[in-house]
């Protein structure tokens, strides 16, 4: 491993959300190796199984206190988007406020019947949130090839609208990592709230776990 790489991973580490997606990566890639050892390897799939649940705890420990970050958004001015920044940041206040709940149900602070009403109204809030969040990123997107087609219309200085056009098309690409993040765990907030054959299988969580936290990766990453 380069220094660089090395420096930009302990910044990426230092961060909350780095080490929740460092995280989340162990316990739906634990989830999957469950999944394909359980007929064959008992033994070994129930070490996976309990590596996936300490590290689902362990990533609602970190979790604390994130609540507020949704409620300080809403203190704020919802800015252009209105009633849609408003529900999305409610939506996200109650799912990481509830996931408080859960994890204390689970570890047998509380009681263990409060876990999953808890983890029902989080994953409630959470998928509330995701929709809310998706429709404004996709509003940005639709935005931002519009803006892009415009400057690719006009004259001007080419460094300028270089420069002009790589801010555009990264923020996209940003965009659209967030986008894959939030409808891979919206499927995840679904299969809590309605639990289905598909969105409850191992391997639709698995995958749907590592999209969502290799595109954490992805956004944290330092540049």
């Amino acid at each position: 491993m380069s220094g660089d790489t090395l420096d930009k991973l302990v910044v990426f580490l230092a961060k909350r959300d780095g080490i929740d997606k460092l995280v989340k990566t162990y316990q739906y890639v634990s989830k999957l190796v469950h999944w394909a050892a359980e007929t064959s390897h008992p033994g070994f799939a129930g070490r996976a199984k309990n590596w996936e649940t300490a590290a689902g705890l362990s990533r609602k420990v970190f979790r604390s206190g994130r609540s507020l970050s949704g409620l300080n958004a809403l203190r704020r001015s919802p800015g252009e988007f209105g009633a849609l920044a408003v529900l999305a940041n409610a939506g996200e206040m109650v799912y990481f406020f509830f996931d408080h709940f859960t994890w204390l149900a689970r570890v047998g602070v509380l009681e263990p019947w409060l876990a999953r009403r808890a983890s029902f109204v989080s994953a409630f809030g959470e998928t509330v949130g995701y929709v809310f969040f998706i429709i404004m990123d996709f509003i940005m997107i639709r935005r931002g090839i519009r803006q892009e087609r415009k400057l690719l219309s006009e004259g001007g200085k080419e460094k300028e609208k270089e420069t002009e056009l790589s801010k555009i098309r990264m923020d996209r690409v940003m965009r659209l990592m967030g986008t894959a993040a939030n409808l891979a765990d919206l499927v995840i907030a679904i299969a809590d709230i309605e639990p289905n054959p598909f969105c409850n299988h191992a391997v639709t969580l698995g995958i749907s776990g590592l999209v969502s936290a290799w595109a954490g990766w992805y956004r944290n990453w330092p540049s």
